[in-house]
């Protein structure tokens, strides 16, 4: 059981496209990399996203790979300056729940999970990228595996 978070893909320039869409670099890296989560056979239950066109086209791609069955739908809380020590109080490992969001938001997340501080990243998130997340008793959130887009 997991919490699945992951950054859009990368979107093209607000100045190209003011709805900020997957560019062809960000649809390929997202397909590549829900490719290898089917691969893995990696179970979701449902995806949950933004509502931002980026996020909802990376959701859409990912459910087209992993197959959830609750879909990929908008919530809300999760955009980029939303508050994750309220997101925090609903999240746990027992749905397999991908969330697809932006930044700052996943990275304070995953660090608020782990360490219980918003304030001091634990991890450096890739666009298209997945931060798998395990609650484990008496120990608490701990970051399970990742898997990016790059290796830099």
């Amino acid at each position: 059981m997991a919490l699945f978070l992951v950054q859009h893909g990368l979107s093209l320039p607000k100045d190209r496209d003011p709805e900020k869409s997957l560019s062809p670099e960000g649809i390929a890296d997202t397909e590549r990399i829900a490719g290898v989560a089917r691969g893995y056979a990696i179970h979701v239950s449902g995806i949950r996203h933004s509502g931002k066109k980026r996020a909802a086209q990376t959701a859409e791609i990912f459910a087209k790979s992993l197959e959830p069955a609750r879909g990929a739908e908008k919530i809300s809380g999760i955009n980029p300056m939303d508050d994750v020590a309220e997101f925090a109080k609903i999240a746990n490992s027992k749905d397999d729940l991908m969330l697809v969001g932006h930044l700052p938001f996943m990275e304070k997340l995953t660090a608020y999970l782990v360490t219980g501080s918003a304030e001091k990243p634990v991890f450096k998130f890739q666009n298209s990228g997945i931060v798998c997340l395990d609650e484990e008793p008496d120990i608490g959130w701990l970051i399970k595996w990742t898997l990016m887009p790059r290796i830099k």
